[in-house]
């Protein structure tokens, strides 16, 4: 299998339907969160809504990298969440995250695998595998914190 086709699988494994490294996945795990618990904060943590958000940002961003156009996303905004006062407010945020995660795997695996080894959009930044794979890394630490986050507003 390719690298390119192995990064999409990893991808696709943490966003939306794999098991393999945390037994569960973003889909899986926000699938029965309403907007209250998404919402509700819990201590000093961010909120669920806010790493969901977070997450799409950075989805978002290097979505627009892929398509050739320039790396607009700063980590400053990343968790500028706009209020999210009813269901429908939530619904809307998981949806975007699933369409961008999809739309982010069908890119990635149309790129060939030299693309991988050449410099994401500037040397500073390092290449393209680093920062999909920062991307899949970054998600797997999210959501580690979205079960946790979820596991205490259960208790």
């Amino acid at each position: 299998m390719s690298s390119v086709l192995q990064l999409t699988k990893r991808f696709k494994e943490v966003l939306l339907d794999g098991l393999w490294i945390a037994n569960t996945n973003f889909k899986d795990q926000l699938k029965d969160v309403t907007f209250e618990q998404a919402t509700t904060k819990v201590g000093s943590l961010n909120t669920i809504a806010m790493l969901t958000f977070h997450i799409d940002y950075y989805i978002a961003g290097l979505i627009n990298v892929f398509k050739g156009g320039n790396l607009e996303i700063r980590d400053k905004y990343s968790f500028d969440l706009p209020p999210i006062e009813y269901q429908e407010q939530w619904d809307e945020l998981l949806n975007k995250l699933w369409n961008d995660a999809e739309k982010f795997a069908i890119l990635l695996e149309q790129m060939p695998d030299s693309k991988m080894n050449e410099v994401f959009v500037d040397e500073k930044y390092g290449t393209y595998l680093r920062n999909i794979d920062g991307m899949i890394e970054h998600s797997y630490y999210h959501l580690g914190q979205i079960t946790l986050i979820k596991k205490l507003l259960m208790k």
